[in-house]
């Protein structure tokens, strides 16, 4: 479907991000700091079979135009659930119901089953962003309007688009993530430093107890990954989700996975355990993606119980690559049991709500308020118990 804008702009929605040229998009998408709104990633999603209408994942995506030329694109999916979000909506979909509004559809904005901050609208450089930031909610707006949908949100949003959006009338909702910051190492044992003295011994025990097993991390990237390995990374995968029953959130398929080594090993880390006695396969794995000096956790598993190796693979070891190799920031993942006691901070992110119905409006919005209060002092709180030494705390 095409709209025509001003004069010199059309908008389009489309359901598939086939349907928009590569390079075109990419010319968007690569000065982005962010790895996950990359035409390869988004389009992997949908022909995976991952993120479809079938999954509840109906991509949707508004895209702007001067004469054939795309100047900006917005990811964005009509969604007929929460799941694989990981921003918890679910109680405001409870309230709409016994209010009776439809909840949903909700048009969502963000890379779908990733909880790493950057979404934003993908914008030409060299054009007015402030104006076609403006264009592209005002269609927004008019599609969520005319098709009756109850809300728009942005999750995991850029900082600084962030403030765009809120002197546009969008609601911010405060969150948090655990993030490791490049205090200038250049070594893993200035990491080590900044901890106290029973957290370094603790660290260097775990390490040394997956080497004491006979247990060699490699860490693979790009043309280094065996092609054999990515469809071992689901199998890992899988595992992981499926131990955690219902709450698994095992959203991707096998064909996402194999179809990385074909279009995506550039930007893919693996860290893999390999035992002393058999190296042909390894024992556990963990997948991380990283883009300029940015390093983002995903996935990681591993067929047999074997105690740390989890932290290693999926914490020390990428940490120790990542300083090797200029990285400043280290996002591992949703969740954090493991990361505080590991050197992950809590460090805000934020998720960006309009609400089109009237009476969830006038609910939802001095609610949010208040939870960001006490999210603002559950992160506060959560810092203050850091393992740090006493200079760096």
């Amino acid at each position: 479907m095409v709209e025509q804008l001003k004069p010199r702009y059309s908008a389009a929605w489309i359901n598939k991000i086939a349907e928009i040229p590569h390079e075109a998009w990419d010319a968007l998408a690569m000065p982005l700091k962010t790895p996950f709104l990359e035409w390869e990633w988004l389009n992997n999603l949908e022909t995976s079979g991952s993120a479809t209408r079938k999954t509840g994942w109906l991509p949707n995506h508004l895209t702007v135009w001067r004469d054939r030329t795309l100047i900006a694109a917005a990811p964005l999916y009509l969604k007929g659930h929460s799941y694989g979000e990981f921003v918890f909506d679910h109680q405001w979909a409870e309230l709409a119901d016994r209010i009776g509004v439809r909840y949903y559809p909700k048009l969502l904005g963000m890379t779908p089953f990733t909880p790493a901050e950057g979404y934003r609208f993908l914008i030409a450089p060299g054009e007015d962003e402030d104006e076609i930031t403006s264009l592209m909610v005002h269609e927004i707006d008019a599609f969520c309007t005319k098709n009756r949908i109850s809300g728009c949100h942005f999750l995991y949003v850029d900082p600084e688009w962030r403030l765009v959006l809120e002197r546009l009338g969008f609601t911010t909702w405060l969150h948090h993530s655990y993030i490791w910051e490049n205090l200038d190492f250049n070594t893993f044992d200035d990491y080590l430093g900044v901890f106290n003295a029973n957290q370094r011994r603790n660290i260097k025990r775990e390490r040394k107890a997956v080497e004491k097993i006979g247990l060699r991390l490699e860490k693979l990237t790009g043309d280094e990954i065996p092609q054999s390995l990515f469809p071992l990374m689901y199998e890992f995968y899988a595992d992981t989700c499926d131990k955690f029953g219902w709450w698994g959130s095992k959203y991707l398929t096998k064909q996402f996975f194999e179809q990385l080594h074909a279009n995506y090993r550039h930007r893919v880390l693996f860290v893999a355990a390999y035992s002393e006695q058999d190296n042909r396969q390894p024992l556990g794995m963990s997948f991380c993606l990283y883009k300029g000096d940015r390093l983002y956790g995903r996935y990681w598993g591993s067929f047999q119980e074997i105690d740390n190796l989890h932290f290693d693979a999926c914490y020390y070891s990428p940490i120790e690559w990542a300083i090797a190799n200029g990285i400043q920031s280290f996002d591992p993942g949703a969740g954090g049991r493991h990361k505080k006691r590991r050197g992950f901070p809590a460090m805000p992110n934020h998720s960006l709500h309009r609400f089109y119905n009237s009476r969830l409006e006038q609910i939802l919005r001095p609610y949010i308020r208040e939870v960001n209060e006490l999210e603002q002092q559950e992160m506060d709180a959560i810092n203050q118990q850091l393992p740090f030494s006493q200079k760096n705390s």
